[in-house]
């Protein structure tokens, strides 16, 4: 009985799978909001009756792609910091190796990436099922900010005074083991930082940005620097 159960299963898996991979195809080809239940049945060869049993509607299925996209951001990021921390290299280091990841997966996922971090899907409501998943790439980046502190390798910006509650209230919210100083510089970082890749991907750099390895090196370097991130500036030439 357990090895019927068990291909069942497999089987589930599978067919599950193929109906992700051929909406990822539709949000190439289309886009998120042109998804359609009955298109990706039509390409499967499946009756739409039959794909409703493993995603009831559309938004399900969005979810779930949604949920796909961040878990995959969120793994490259920790994988890069698991190396960086193992290398152990500079904190500094940790935040460009971490926005790098980040970067490299949205270029390598455009259509993924949009789904996440563009334009809302005209009807579609995230449920909380995609906020932790969504909160892997800001978790990472807070721990890297948390090591420098801990040890030392973490120079406190000045923090003006009427941001000191909405300060306060972030620690309290996701940041308890960081000071409030660096906690509003934190969350602007994360936010150029997710700035800097949309327009790469979304296409705001062309004619202005060619060599874009490099300006986002040092872009994202200057953001770790406004945390007070500790590492040596690399050269320029003026």
């Amino acid at each position: 009985m357990s090895a019927i159960r068990g291909a069942r299963e497999r089987a589930r898996i599978e067919v599950t799978t193929a109906i992700k991979d051929e909406a990822r195809k539709q949000l190439a080809a289309e886009g998120a909001a042109k998804l359609s239940l009955r298109a990706v049945a039509r390409e499967l060869g499946m009756a739409s009756s039959a794909l409703y049993r493993y995603f009831p509607s559309r938004d399900e299925l969005l979810t779930a792609l949604i949920v796909d996209a961040y878990d995959s951001v969120g793994e490259s990021a920790e994988a890069a910091h698991r190396a960086a921390c193992a290398d152990a290299a500079p904190h500094i280091t940790r935040w460009t190796v971490v926005a790098h990841a980040v970067r490299d997966w949205a270029l390598a996922h455009p259509h993924e990436y949009a789904l996440i971090y563009g334009s809302p899907v005209p009807g579609y409501s995230a449920p909380q099922a995609t906020i932790g998943p969504a909160s892997r790439v800001g978790l990472v980046l807070i721990a890297v900010v948390g090591e420098a502190y801990r040890t030392d390798g973490l120079a406190l910006p000045p923090l003006a005074d009427e941001l000191r509650a909405e300060a306060g209230r972030m620690v309290a919210e996701f940041a308890p083991e960081l000071p409030q100083e660096v906690v509003a510089p934190l969350i602007a970082a994360w936010s150029q930082l997710f700035g800097l890749i949309s327009f790469e991907i979304f296409g705001q750099f062309n004619r202005v940005v060619e060599a874009r390895e490099v300006f986002f090196r040092e872009a994202v370097t200057e953001l770790a620097r406004t945390l007070g991130l500790l590492g040596p500036r690399s050269s320029r030439r003026g």
